[in-house]
């Protein structure tokens, strides 16, 4: 069976975060995973996680453009310090963004300039990664409904990125909905490059909602990832149209394997 989180910044936004995790337990998941920790109460995150047996799977580093090099030091900076609340987390996945263009196009970095600078960033990013032995995934994101100007969009391009770095403690966070949208093709691109994955998340397409709802197949998706023999989580980040723990149950109990 894969292992499964739940995003509680999307599933249960604006809800108490450690309610939240009470109910991601009581609905019968095993792990958590989040956005953001520099906004939030870390020391009543970690009484609950102890307290509930929550896995943490994931969560993001501090929002600093790794394609301005200007902005490198704080990056960098923005790393170590995200690298330390997932130590005390027992947390061994952070989720890096490549950043948006229009940030570098008002500084007159080009498209180029701007993948350049991401790279460096990211290979340096990769010693510390490698250093704290923990895995760094970067996330290609959907540009033609939710994130306008993103740099990175294409697993094919993604999955470029990871070869460049040449780290194994650098991957690409899959992302199922925001693959649909940008280019479908699902399971070749999840078979051929499965290696280079260290986490998927997960939501129904159209609409970002629960992944009981809409045109993926996510039953069919999740056997095809569990036979390739991926060991990671898989995290549910979506914004339910219904009750959450009721949305979460049926995805138990409905799709996945």
């Amino acid at each position: 069976m894969l292992k499964y989180s739940v995003c509680i910044d999307a599933v249960f936004m604006g809800c108490s975060f450690t309610e939240a995790m009470k109910a991601v337990k009581e609905a019968g998941y095993p792990a958590i995973e989040f956005w953001t920790w520099w906004d939030k109460d870390m020391d009543a995150i970690a009484r609950a996680q102890d307290r509930l047996e929550l896995d943490v799977a994931a969560f993001c580093t501090k929002f600093v453009n790794p394609g301005d090099l200007s902005q490198q030091t704080d990056y960098l900076h923005g790393l170590k310090e995200s690298i330390a609340v997932a130590k005390r987390l027992s947390c061994k996945t952070l989720i890096a963004q490549a950043g948006w263009e229009f940030d570098s196009f008002s500084k007159e970095i080009t498209r180029k300039a701007h993948r350049a600078a991401f790279l460096d960033t990211m290979r340096r990013a990769a010693d510390l990664a490698e250093k704290a032995q923990m895995t760094l995934v970067i996330e290609p994101l959907n540009n033609l409904v939710n994130h306008p100007g993103y740099h990175l969009s294409t697993s094919e391009d993604a999955f470029d990125v990871i070869d460049r770095i040449g780290s194994s403690c650098v991957k690409v966070l899959f992302d199922i909905y925001h693959q649909q949208i940008t280019e479908g093709n699902l399971l070749m691109n999840i078979t051929e490059n499965v290696d280079k994955i260290g986490h998927f998340h997960a939501a129904g397409n159209p609409g970002r909602n629960e992944i009981t709802k809409g045109e993926i197949n996510y039953t069919h998706v999740f056997e095809c990832i569990s036979g390739l023999g991926y060991d990671g989580y898989v995290g549910l980040e979506y914004m339910p149209e219904d009750e959450p723990v009721a949305g979460l149950v049926e995805a138990r109990r409905k799709i996945l394997v």
